[in-house]
């Protein structure tokens, strides 16, 4: 009976690792399949200690069990009415009843619990990072910049003079804000950010920013994140693979990816999508040896589908809506703060590295992408049990082509923002807000228009 609760047991601890996977969602399955290939090597490293019988001794003992059955039937006809099935489980009740396959069993019942285990632990790992944490009073964030352009004053839109860019690094540092290292992003974005964090990115790899903004960060090894589109490099306006590849030998500097060709990738169909991230991938693999852990949706946009897809090449993923990152957002949602001619005049600059992030569980429709139909969309925020002041919070949108208020519908932990008018194309933008104690909250979402 104990050899009997073994088998038993090492059954059912096959049965709870197949049931941990089946129940898994799409984000943790990576790290599943990989735990269940590092369980895989422990069992053949504890099993490659018993000399195990192979398929021939099955065969044999099925054939020898059959002609007992068959020489004894006078003595007990009973078992000419066995069916096949009792044949075969009786078979291998007599197969896993010899000496060497107890040992196997033993053995094997000890890498499944290693396995399982093992499992365990990296399925809770990868559902850290899928489920929200509880909110955090002390929070104060990381504030991500965006940049594009520098002394090209013909594009206001996405330029920023250098005496202009100058300051903004003087004020952050005068406000004693320290600027974020991206190699160490993913351990300041899982814990609480007790002191403002600033991070700078750059996207486009424009010659302008090689030329006149690379010499100040160089100099004062500032951190930063480069965002390359791979179709561009080497084109006129644009850096080239060899200056790249100087500026990310620094250990300050990250390269982060792009897309290939920067067009208005939510307008593609998912296959040239895919196509165009696999390509960009590729690239960066030839030129730098890696794909970066970083990516940038061009112009903040994609549809959930494109989101996912992205969550299985990169770490992290940021937008182009304003916010202040803390460990509850999305990190295939990423806000940043967009900083031109227009949007970088110092006074509004002070005032938003100083912005603290508004937290929230979650932000619901997921799809960031509307058509016709689901235009303007049922916007809900929910919030954690114990957060205080949400009452407080207001909200502003672009609806119907003109900036104006929300109107809000608080409930418990949660805020129905009401949207009356159509966003119009191509972007739809809300902007929500609040002012406690320790100063001035904000968050943003964006939608896309098809």
């Amino acid at each position: 009976m104990g050899f009997i609760k073994l088998l038993f047991l090492s059954n059912l601890i096959k049965f709870l690792k197949f049931f941990f996977v089946i129940s898994c969602d799409l984000k943790p399955i990576k790290s599943a399949l990989f735990a269940n290939e590092i369980a895989l090597a422990t069992d053949k490293e504890i099993l490659r200690l018993v000399n195990l019988p192979g398929p021939k001794l099955t065969k044999i003992l099925q054939i020898s069990v059959i002609l007992i059955f068959f020489i004894f039937k006078n003595f007990k006809r009973s078992f000419i009415k066995l069916s096949k099935f009792s044949l075969l489980f009786i078979c291998l009740l007599v197969y896993d009843c010899l000496s060497v396959m107890i040992i196997k069993t033993i053995f094997s019942l000890a890498a499944s619990i290693i396995k399982f285990i093992i499992f365990y632990l990296f399925f809770l790992n990868a559902y850290a990072d899928a489920v929200n944490k509880k909110y955090e009073p002390n929070e104060k964030g990381i504030l991500a910049l965006m940049y594009h352009r520098f002394e090209e004053n013909k594009y206001p839109s996405t330029n920023i003079k250098i005496n202009i860019f100058r300051k903004h690094l003087k004020i952050i540092k005068e406000n004693n804000f320290s600027f974020l290292n991206p190699k160490n992003f993913e351990l300041e974005f899982n814990k609480v950010s007790g002191n403002k964090k600033i991070l700078l990115t750059i996207d486009d790899a424009f010659s302008s920013f090689y030329l006149n903004a690379w010499p100040i960060l160089k100099k004062n090894k500032i951190p930063f994140i480069l965002f390359v589109s791979t179709e561009a490099v080497g084109k006129k306006g644009y850096m080239n693979w060899d200056q790249i590849i100087e500026i990310s030998k620094e250990d300050f500097v990250f390269i982060g990816n792009h897309s290939h060709s920067h067009d208005y990738l939510v307008d593609f169909k998912f296959e040239e999508f895919e196509k165009d991230i696999n390509k960009s991938i590729k690239i960066f693999e030839k030129n730098l040896g890696y794909n970066s852990n970083f990516f940038s949706y061009p112009f903040g946009e994609y549809s959930l589908e494109q989101k996912k897809y992205i969550t299985k090449k990169f770490q992290y993923a940021f937008g182009q809506h304003s916010g202040v990152i803390d460990l509850n957002k999305d990190k295939y949602e990423l806000p940043r703060f967009p900083i031109n001619e227009k949007y970088g005049d110092l006074e509004r600059f002070k005032f938003l590295i100083n912005l603290l992030p508004i937290q929230y569980k979650v932000i619901t429709p997921e799809e960031k992408f509307l058509l016709d139909v689901n235009n303007p969309p049922e916007l809900v925020i929910e919030f954690f049990n114990d957060q205080p002041k949400i009452n407080k919070i207001n909200c502003f949108s672009n609806e119907g082509g003109e900036w104006k208020n929300s109107k809000l519908n608080y409930k418990k932990d949660k805020i129905e923002v009401i949207l009356t008018e159509k966003f119009l194309p191509r972007r739809g933008r809300i902007n929500c807000s609040m002012q406690d104690e320790d100063g001035w909250r904000w968050f943003g979402t964006q939608f896309t228009l098809n």
